[in-house]
């Protein structure tokens, strides 16, 4: 009976090591430790370059890209569209162009081709190091008792064992199907894969199971109703709305605003301000620094609750709510409080743009202390905005209309903006919210006062 050495091949593993770059799905922000593979942007075989982005993952927050690490070709695809996906789990392998075709020849001519009472699959040999440098069995005396070449006797019971596992550990299975085998106790072995080299796919396991296809691929017959399963960003929405009437003691006051002196000194200096500085002077600018204002006189309307503590923040980051196809998503404007009207237009621009093209990071999305809504661009009259948790404070911006107003006992016509300012009522009282949304309709209302820090 023949005699295999246990000794690993270290040269050549660590030659095919280097010669390939695990995909792994990134460090993705604070509160988050899974994504959902949104889709692959290459295919198996597919030659990539270092940097090029090659999947789309999609998170609770935005949509990111995950680039090759190196230059070479898609070799392995871990994880199909639709699979979650925990932070370092292995997405999939890039090879450096060429390398695996020409491992698998080398090992096709220098492999002698056994007796079939011993034949062992060329991926056993590799895993369990019983191959020499020539990839030829090592026969050992029986008095051999050296314990790193120990001999390893190969029953046909074993060989039989060792190709079981082997078949079930070629199996690349997205953790969709894994859930559904350790579930259901799927015996793979039963089942013929329909995906690339026999991999089990979970449409095999519907198949088998006589499961009917999910609602998003199939429509009602009742009616012309459709179910479509919510995107992640969509599913987050939702909770985090929950959660913030679930866990936020909310109220909601309202003001109005007469926008008539906002209007004439952007229609009056809208010419030289786009010209010296190349983009629109707009009404985002004026409410941004307004609240800027407001908040560092109610420091409780910036600050939030952590457990029995009130942290209290001395920076200003206003984050502001953007529609997409997908969804609400509320980027963040850094340090608003060093900005001046141009650059605060300048970037809320730029954020707005990459919002809207699902080319948000992470860093985009975070630290903000306030949120203004804008629901006036889509002629919302008034609103009671829910809060961005763990913020305390939100503030509604409406459409402006001309209305009749009484000024110095006359009536007259002026563009009435309504103003909703919703807040957590354990850390704010009313006294504060009040006084905090009158001090920006003051600030709205003259300007100038803006300029004087008053």
């Amino acid at each position: 009976m023949a005699r295999f050495s246990t000794k690993r091949n270290y040269k050549e593993s660590f030659w095919i090591i280097k010669m390939s770059e695990k995909i792994l799905v990134p460090v993705l922000g604070e509160s988050i430790t899974e994504a959902t593979v949104s889709k692959w942007l290459k295919n198996e075989g597919d030659a990539v370059e270092a940097d090029e982005p090659i999947v789309e993952l999609e998170t609770d927050k935005v949509n990111l890209e995950v680039p090759s690490p190196i230059t070479g070709t898609l070799t392995n695809i871990n994880s199909n569209d639709g699979s979650v996906v925990e932070v370092g789990a292995l997405l999939g392998t890039v090879s450096v162009n060429g390398d695996k075709t020409a491992e698998k020849d080398k090992s096709d001519k220098s492999e002698p081709q056994p007796e079939e009472n011993n034949v062992i699959k060329l991926e056993a040999q590799k895993d369990e190091g019983i191959l020499n440098e020539k990839n030829e069995p090592e026969i050992f005396d029986e008095k051999d008792e050296t314990v790193e070449d120990q001999p390893l006797v190969l029953t046909n019971e074993i060989k039989e064992s060792r190709k079981k596992d082997i078949i079930k550990s070629n199996q690349t299975l997205s953790p969709a199907v894994r859930k559904m085998v350790s579930e259901k106790k799927i015996d793979l072995e039963t089942i013929k894969g329909s995906g690339k080299d026999g991999r089990v796919l979970k449409g095999d396991l519907i198949n088998l199971m006589g499961v009917n296809p999910p609602p998003s691929e199939r429509k009602i017959k009742l009616g012309q109703e459709e179910r479509i399963k919510m995107t992640r960003l969509r599913q987050t929405i939702a909770k985090r709305l929950k959660q913030a009437q679930e866990n936020a003691a909310l109220l909601t006051t309202f003001n109005e605003v007469d926008m008539t002196n906002v209007m004439e000194m952007r229609k009056e200096n809208q010419d030289d301000f786009q010209n010296r500085y190349g983009i629109k002077l707009g009404f985002m600018s004026f409410f941004v620094k307004a609240c800027v204002v407001a908040l560092k006189n109610f420091p409780a309307v910036n600050a939030e609750i952590e457990g029995n503590e009130i942290i209290y923040k001395n920076y200003y980051n206003i984050s502001f709510a953007v529609g997409t196809d997908k969804g609400l998503v509320v980027p963040v404007l850094k340090n608003a409080d060093e900005l001046s009207f141009a650059d605060i237009e300048k970037n809320i621009k730029e954020i707005s743009e990459k919002a809207r093209d699902g080319k948000l990071t992470i860093e985009d999305l975070q630290g903000g202390t306030f949120t203004i809504s804008n629901g006036g661009v889509y002629g919302s009259m008034l609103s009671t905005p829910i809060l961005n948790l763990p913020q305390s404070g939100v503030l509604g911006m409406h459409n402006i209309v001309d209305r009749p107003t009484a000024i110095d006992g006359e009536i007259k016509i002026r563009p009435i903006m309504y103003l909703a300012l919703s807040y957590d009522h354990r850390i704010i009282d009313g006294k504060e919210s009040v006084s905090f949304l009158k001090m920006i309709k003051e600030n709205l209302e003259d300007p100038r006062r803006l300029f004087l820090d008053i």
